[in-house]
């Protein structure tokens, strides 16, 4: 029997305005778009005409609090938004197969209500739910009433539990536990009820959730830490990887690292869809693309790249500094994101740019790769990384919108069907099945089995 080919899977990264850090003051881009409904129902529909797999926004439990701040706050398109789930609950009623990730953090919320609102959401959207785990790099403690960011290490242990526990509730009842039997008034099968009664360092959770199990088991988890416990925590649990790479070489080290790690955990490489982060500057010709690349440099205020960089440059004095000179090297630890940081150096010093070069390149997709060019070069360049041990995917980050999303559909992805490499019609109904996930087995299940055969 003859396997099907290996397809490219495609995420659409949605960043309010578009991505680019001046994105909002384009003429061709929605200004209000963070808080209009109606423009996010208008990038989803798009999205799903063009098969993508799944739209994603990322989202942070806090906002400009620093007065330093305060200047690029006055010039951010992106100080205010929805917050995901409630979103992508509302999407899901005007759109039939496209998935829908949401972030939220481990380090600032609860387990309980994680795994209660994504199972919400996974039912109302018919099975097409995913959670994009983060820990949290910006320290927003001050929004949660506690006394400092957690360290980069306990946010990963923390994290590690977190997954754990939300599963477990997941796992509270077998798939056809609610009978609903009128006749013989049994509303839920007690046999087929399990309680997580979890006691650990970080959490003592009882259970149960007080939902039935998903409709896809668990919705689809996805992360995107690159630091080296965060590739571990991907290789033990996540099932789709969002990171940034700026070079084949870089990419393929990642994918290779990542995939190798999952035999530790009993797992096999296809169990994890490795989909990097492009930004696309699509023009009818190279050098028409590249004007357009320049247009939307042209916007950033100097304002907005000094903070841009000092964000990056935390503990260095940039006094007496000009955006054309050398950029200066940057601190070698944080407590924000570990990987984020690298990737900026390595930016930085492979290169030898000034500091007004490093933040252009930061300013179009915040150290993702950028590919600018006509419609048959972008679809090169992803052909190159996907068939190359670089990349199952990409999380295409346009970079206004609604435009940069339409343009791709229309002119990107009818050149990857043509190529064999992209789906013309959707696989299935649910986000694992269009993926080619398998559905997991319930965890609880398995643990009590195991119980009672060393009970017997």
């Amino acid at each position: 029997m003859s396997q099907t080919p290996r397809q490219i899977r495609l995420g659409a990264f949605l960043q309010a305005t578009g991505h680019h850090v001046a994105a909002w003051r384009h003429p061709d881009a929605q200004a209000d778009a963070g808080l209009n409904l109606a423009h996010y129902k208008a990038l989803a529909q798009a999205a799903e005409a063009g098969k993508f797999d799944m739209v994603f926004v990322a989202d942070s439990p806090g906002g400009y609090a620093n007065p330093a701040e305060r200047g690029e706050f006055a010039r951010s398109g992106k100080s205010a938004h929805f917050e995901p789930v409630t979103l992508w609950s509302a999407l899901s009623m005007v759109t039939e197969r496209i998935g829908f990730v949401a972030t939220s953090s481990t380090t600032y919320e609860d387990p309980f209500t994680t795994a209660r609102k994504f199972a919400s959401l996974d039912w109302i959207s018919g099975g097409r739910a995913a959670w994009n785990v983060v820990t949290t790099g910006a320290d927003v403690s001050h929004n949660f009433s506690l006394p400092a960011h957690l360290e980069h290490a306990r946010r990963y242990e923390r994290a590690e539990a977190f997954i754990d526990v939300v599963k477990g509730l997941w796992d509270s009842y077998e798939d056809d536990a609610f009978l609903r039997d009128r006749e013989s008034g049994v509303y839920v099968d007690l046999q087929k009820f399990h309680l997580l009664d979890h006691h650990g360092p970080h959490f003592q959770v009882r259970g149960p959730l007080n939902i039935a199990r998903p409709p896809q088991g668990y919705p689809v988890i996805v992360q995107a830490g690159a630091s080296a416990p965060g590739r571990e925590l991907a290789a033990r649990t996540a099932e789709v990887i969002f990171t940034a790479n700026q070079t084949l070489e870089d990419a393929q080290a990642f994918y290779r690292d990542v995939k190798r790690r999952m035999a530790r955990f009993g797992r096999a490489p296809e169990t994890l869809l490795i989909m990097p982060g492009i930004f696309p500057v699509l023009g009818g010709t190279e050098a028409e693309a590249l004007r357009r690349y320049e247009d939307l440099q042209a916007l950033v205020h100097d304002e907005v790249a000094w903070a841009g960089l000092r964000r990056h440059y935390q503990g260095v004095d940039l006094t007496g500094l000009s955006l054309d000179d050398p950029a200066p090297p940057l601190p070698a630890v944080t407590n924000g994101s570990v990987s984020r940081l690298k990737l900026v150096s390595d930016l930085a010093t492979r290169n030898q740019l000034t500091l007004r070069e490093l933040f252009r390149r930061l300013a179009t997709a915040r150290g993702h790769r950028t590919v600018v060019g006509a419609p048959e070069q972008v679809a090169d360049a992803m052909q190159l990384w996907f068939e190359n041990e670089a990349a199952d995917g990409f999380n295409v980050m346009p970079p206004i919108l609604p435009t940069g999303l339409t343009d791709f559909v229309e002119q990107v992805v009818p050149i990857l069907q043509r190529r064999g490499l992209f789906r013309r019609e959707y696989e299935g109904y649910t986000l694992r099945e269009n993926l080619g996930l398998a559905r997991p087995s319930n965890g609880l299940v398995l643990r009590d089995a195991a119980r009672q055969a060393v009970g017997a």
